[in-house]
């Protein structure tokens, strides 16, 4: 998925564009744009923060900006195809000039924050949120679609069991949602329904939840480094591998590791709570 972050300051002139890809925009403030198939006659559009616009593809258009903050996202093909089922080759969308959408609008504002955040929670998130965006593009904007399709069961034991040795193999490593797929067959769209109905997770919970996992048993060593701990578990920085334990664990790496300590030394000297004293007896 393509994202971009534009924070015109001013006026822009028009542009001719032509979009391949299908890119629709979130606005993050107050302002205007300018839409239209000749730059002659451009169309004047007022919005406000949250407001969507869903663009022509492959069709040239001109565009002025004029001082609106936008987040414009690119989905590709293949997570539009798979929310479809693949039924109609490319799938067309119908183009608006501006509306409103609360369930794309939180999963833009979501994809904006990781940009915010500099996409440190990894390509397999950005993949699963395009993956939501195609889905909710397909099933409210769409030229022509049919409901996507529900699948009973899940995943059989043997994917699974794929699936968990590859995590555990590249947790290092930014594991994307298409791999994953691509190692038990399946489109990323059918994988991940498939997976979170076999597990209640999606897959960047699931591998989350692994990474968590290993790192807990890291930082059971005394000399182990948070950010050699961090790293060696998938994490960019410091800071969001901090974050995300914390949310997880609800203590820090740090009084994780200093409570793990701790209780290895009180099973070392017995549970002070248990007094094999004799009682005293009162004279």
């Amino acid at each position: 998925m393509r994202v971009e972050l534009f924070q015109p300051e001013s006026v822009t002139e028009p542009r001719h564009w032509v979009r391949h890809d299908q890119a629709f925009a979130m606005m993050l403030g107050r302002g205007s744009i300018e839409w239209g198939s000749k730059r002659s006659a451009l169309e004047k559009f007022d919005y406000a923060a949250g407001d969507l616009a869903l663009c022509d593809r492959h069709v040239g258009e001109w565009v002025g900006l004029m001082a609106t903050p936008h987040l414009q996202l690119g989905i590709s093909d293949a997570p539009l195809m798979s929310a479809s089922d693949g039924a109609y080759g490319e799938v067309e969308l119908h183009p608006r000039r501006k509306f409103a959408d609360p369930r794309l609008g939180a999963l833009v504002a979501v994809a904006h924050a990781e940009v915010v955040a500099g996409f440190s929670s990894g390509r397999l998130f950005l993949d699963s949120i395009e993956q939501a965006i195609a889905v909710a593009l397909v099933s409210g904007h769409a030229v022509r679609h049919r409901p996507v399709q529900m699948y009973k069961g899940g995943l059989g034991s043997a994917r699974l069991r794929r699936i968990k040795e590859l995590v555990h193999a590249k947790i290092e490593d930014d594991l994307g949602l298409d791999e994953m797929a691509q190692s038990v067959g399946l489109s990323t769209a059918h994988f991940a329904r498939m997976f979170r109905k076999s597990t209640g997770e999606t897959p960047h919970q699931f591998v989350l939840r692994q990474r968590i996992e290993r790192a807990r048993a890291m930082l059971r060593a005394p000399n182990a480094r948070i950010l050699d701990v961090a790293v060696a578990c998938g994490f960019k920085t410091q800071q969001h591998f901090a974050q995300v334990f914390r949310d997880v664990c609800r203590v820090s790496p740090t009084e994780y590791r200093q409570d793990f300590l701790d209780s290895e030394v009180v099973g070392a000297l017995g549970d002070p709570s248990e007094d094999t004293s004799l009682p005293l007896v009162a004279v």
